[in-house]
């Protein structure tokens, strides 16, 4: 008795759980595919073939780029990058792909979904839906290398799960929105090679967690905020190429991770702080193509490591830091085009280095220069 009461058990049980297991690995619900297909509807790739596993009524099985929660079986992830490594591609004999067409809104309809990568297509146009500031789980906002115009959602701040959030090389205008600064989760951050103008807000660092910013090349005006100097995670600071005026903040050498500040080609006056070459990080420091003037401090240490030190095409005078003997490592180093005066000093790094790195310079002498008259 005990052994049938046993099986009969089981049996209740295995009925029991077998439709919760079967409710876990169900298909993605119509509403989703619906999505996808009218987001599907709005592109054309014409070379892959991508979309043409987009078929039958399962969203969430082999349909190419789209990933499902296991759980909920909501669409979660939409990966489609148009350069990669990806088999698709090599079957094709391309190593990238084109697709025409826009981001339709209908996008905005996967409440679960956590990634949208829409990258490197080149032709893709049109702008970032608004709506998509409304999906609450979104974490991976990347778009880089199409033909996307317009602004950046105003409400940009509400999705603040975001990690990643990278709109570079396209077509993108407007200001940067006061309420990025609430993406307190954002790690990386690109919006480089884009049309983007106005100031960086005032309160950029708030973004604690963040750890790159890319903002080069686009129509930035205004000074660098302070801000940015408390940013305890930020590794990589690329401002070049804007209209980025005033002075340099002297709190920018504290920030403790700092690898490479690259803020050339701009409007910046006033003198180069000294924390900013004693920073112990800091190993690419490109501030050509801008008015700062001053003496170079003479602040390096023996655990200064510069791999590359681009100071060209400023106003500097004076001498060349004699320190620069001390430091560990100067691979890369450039004072052209200012208005330094004096011997070189002797020894590492100045040993390896060409004439092409002290020339138009107002009285430098000495090696890779000719040698100073008495």
């Amino acid at each position: 008795m005990a052994a049938m009461w046993h099986s009969f058990s089981f049996i209740v049980v295995f009925i029991i759980v077998t439709p919760a297991l079967r409710a876990t690995a169900a298909r993605c619900p119509a509403s989703d595919r619906n999505a996808l297909l009218a987001f599907r509807s709005s592109l054309s790739e014409p070379y892959l073939g991508i979309f043409s596993s987009w078929t039958g009524d399962d969203c969430c099985s082999m349909w190419y780029g789209v990933s499902c929660d296991p759980t909920t079986g909501r669409v979660a992830d939409i990966t489609l990058r148009g350069e990669s490594e990806d088999p698709i591609l090599a079957r094709a004999g391309r190593t990238s792909g084109l697709m025409m067409g826009a981001i339709s809104p209908e996008i905005c309809r996967l409440e679960r979904l956590t990634t949208l990568i829409l990258a490197d297509w080149k032709q893709i146009t049109g702008s970032i839906p608004p709506c998509v500031t409304s999906l609450p789980f979104m974490r991976i906002l990347d778009l880089v290398g199409n033909h996307i115009s317009g602004p950046i959602p105003g409400d940009i701040g509400r999705l603040t799960r975001l990690t990643v959030l990278n709109v570079a090389d396209n077509r993108i205008s407007g200001t940067i929105p006061a309420s990025i600064t609430a993406l307190t989760s954002l790690m990386h951050l690109d919006l480089s090679n884009n049309l983007i103008s106005g100031p960086i807000p005032a309160d950029f660092g708030r973004l604690r967690m963040l750890s790159r910013a890319l903002l080069a090349r686009n129509r930035l005006s205004g000074g660098i905020p302070e801000s940015i100097g408390s940013m305890p995670r930020l590794a990589d600071l690329d401002l070049a190429s804007n209209h980025i005026s005033g002075e340099l903040p002297s709190n920018l050498g504290s920030i403790p991770v700092l690898s490479s500040l690259y803020l050339d080609s701009n409007q910046l006056t006033g003198p180069i702080p000294a924390t900013l070459l004693a920073s112990r990080g800091l190993g690419i420091l490109n501030l050509s193509r801008n008015a700062i003037d001053g003496e170079i401090p003479d602040a390096f240490t023996t655990r200064s490591y510069y791999t590359a030190m681009d100071l060209s095409h400023n106003r500097l005078r004076g001498k060349v830091p004699r320190t620069l003997v001390t430091a560990a490592y100067v691979g890369h180093l450039d004072l052209s085009h200012n208005h330094l005066c004096g011997p070189i000093p002797v020894g590492s790094p100045f040993d390896h280095l060409e004439a092409a790195s002290f020339v138009h310079n107002d009285c430098l002498c000495g090696w890779p220069l000719p040698v100073c008259k008495p």
